[in-house]
């Protein structure tokens, strides 16, 4: 039976690299797999998945006007999707997180969404809050904070490495911007 997969962390915990490695068994086995990541992340180029240990692979991207339901749809009349992964996950909308549930109750197809769960100041993203009510399987990849306790809040940082508390909610970064902590240390970053 196919499910809705939500699998969260802070940054730097391997999210992409496990998505990766799920996407590589699901092609060792001749199964067609849909990459899925978030237009606006070009870090490693457009339309393309990557992992800071230097591994890569092309996706098809989504932005606010994408309708995932009919996309997956029509790219699996073309040949069978035997599952949709979905990378930075936090940026989908709620709507394209109800569209991802219709392709698990429909289609019978597994999707699996890899993201964050809150932003540097310690709120939910829509999509994962949509993620955390509608998905039938929640798993943390955890990571580590400096002190060694499990990392479960980011901080984002300016050129001299101080903790911002202000901007936009996405800002799009790796190491040069964000740092994982403990909720203690981001307490600490952040002045709390």
């Amino acid at each position: 039976m196919a499910k809705l997969y939500f699998k969260y962390s802070g940054m730097n915990a391997g999210k992409s690299t496990a998505l990766l490695q799920t996407a590589y068994n699901y092609g060792e086995r001749g199964m067609d797999v849909l990459l899925y990541n978030a237009e606006v992340d070009d870090r490693m180029g457009e339309a393309v998945i990557g992992s800071r240990i230097g591994i890569h692979s092309p996706a098809q991207t989504f932005n606010n006007k994408t309708d995932m339901f009919a996309d997956i749809t029509r790219q699996h009349a073309l040949s069978p999707v035997a599952c949709v992964l979905v990378d930075e996950c936090h940026l989908l909308s709620r709507d394209h997180v109800w569209q991802l549930s219709e392709v698990v109750d429909k289609l019978s197809i597994p999707v699996m969404c890899y993201g964050l769960r809150t932003d540097f100041k310690g709120t939910l993203f829509p999509g994962s809050e949509q993620l955390l009510a509608l998905a039938d399987n929640l798993e943390e990849i955890k990571t580590i904070c400096d002190c060694g306790s499990k990392a479960i809040m980011t901080v984002r940082v300016d050129t001299e490495g101080n903790a911002l508390q202000e901007g936009p909610q996405t800002e799009i970064g790796g190491n040069d911007r964000y740092v994982s902590y403990c909720r203690r240390h981001w307490k600490e970053k952040i002045g709390i």
